[in-house]
């Protein structure tokens, strides 16, 4: 296996900007593994792609205000911060930039909408950078909501990089396959017998992480808060008896995926998952997936063709090309079929 293995050619103009208006029009391409066809939809059919008695899993985490811009406190020299995850209601992990400021001692004061906000660098090891702030704060309000790096020019209200379903603000990116649901369409799903429940992946900053290894085996994930109500883990066995659990995104597929492989079935559970599924690997949970189109030599990427054949989700990811799908965060969706 080889990370060449996952590159396809992609127009920059596909890459898409804003998401589409209403959330619920974006196209829907979908795949059938066992005919290996191709169908081209708008999200709002899903309910007649589903069948009652199916389980949509949707990740309910909510990007945080996590982008801080601020000042060296002695030099003045600009910086950005993105928080990653805290250690307390003071002590966060962040990546910062330029990284070379990050010197353990040297202080920050960052504009918030709260007002100035100082910090400092308590530690720096293994690539991670700790900073201590002055007081606590929302992480829900307290900076900009960041975006993708290859989203540049985007102007709308950043709600809609938020699914309407998020609750607690944790991650400093959005699980991008739920953007596409609308209050309305989940009420029709209810109404065709498909039904609900939620997990929570806080998703990190190291989803946009390149692979830069040949072999994929190799490329490093950075750990990521999972948590399975007990309401979830009952509604996905359930699931598993008389219906199909369907993945919305591969930060839900992880977390399944995970706890199943360390509980031996779906439980009530809280931890970390450095999951990395790789073509080969087996799915002991997810029937269904919904999922965006990746970036090429992604870690997505290598996970949806883990899922329906790496020949196959390339050979669409060609036909999306040449229709004119739109791509990434904001870009519309596929839909992965038995």
């Amino acid at each position: 296996m080889r990370t060449d293995d996952f590159r396809f050619e992609l127009p920059a103009e596909l890459i898409a900007q804003a998401p589409a208006e209403p959330r619920d029009s974006a196209r829907l391409m979908v795949l059938r593994r066992a005919a290996r066809t191709i169908e081209h939809h708008v999200f709002r059919d899903l309910p007649r792609l589903l069948n009652p008695g199916d389980l949509l899993v949707v990740n309910d985490t909510r990007v945080m205000a996590a982008r801080l811009f601020g000042a060296r406190l002695d030099t003045g020299g600009a910086v950005e911060v993105l928080l990653v995850r805290p250690f307390t209601d003071t002590r966060w992990e962040v990546l910062l930039r330029p990284a070379r400021q990050a010197t353990p001692g040297r202080q920050f004061v960052f504009e918030t909408s709260a007002g100035p906000l100082g910090a400092a660098v308590t530690a720096r090891r293994d690539g991670a950078i700790e900073l201590e702030f002055q007081h606590a704060f929302d992480p829900a309000t307290v900076g900009a909501v960041p975006l993708p790096p290859y989203i540049k020019h985007f102007h709308g209200d950043p709600e809609q990089y938020q699914t309407v379903y998020s609750r607690e603000p944790r991650s400093a990116a959005a699980p991008t396959a739920g953007l596409h649901f609308t209050p309305g369409l989940l009420a029709e799903l209810e109404r065709s017998g498909v039904g609900r429940t939620a997990v929570t992946l806080e998703v990190g900053p190291g989803t946009f992480k390149p692979v830069a290894v040949e072999d994929p085996r190799d490329h490093p994930l950075h750990a990521e808060h999972i948590t399975v109500p007990a309401p979830a883990a009952d509604a996905i066995a359930r699931a598993k008896e008389s219906g199909r659990v369907v993945a919305v995104g591969t930060t839900v597929v992880r977390t399944l995926e995970h706890v199943a492989g360390e509980c031996g079935a779906v439980a009530p559970y809280k931890g970390w998952t450095q999951l990395k599924i790789l073509p080969g690997d087996a799915f002991n949970v997810v029937d269904v997936l919904i999922t965006n189109f990746h970036l090429p030599r992604s870690t997505l990427l290598m996970l949806v063709c883990a899922f329906a054949g790496r020949e196959f989700v390339l050979e669409a990811y060609r036909e999306a090309v040449a229709r004119g799908y739109r791509f990434y965060s904001f870009g519309d969706a596929m839909l992965v079929l038995p």
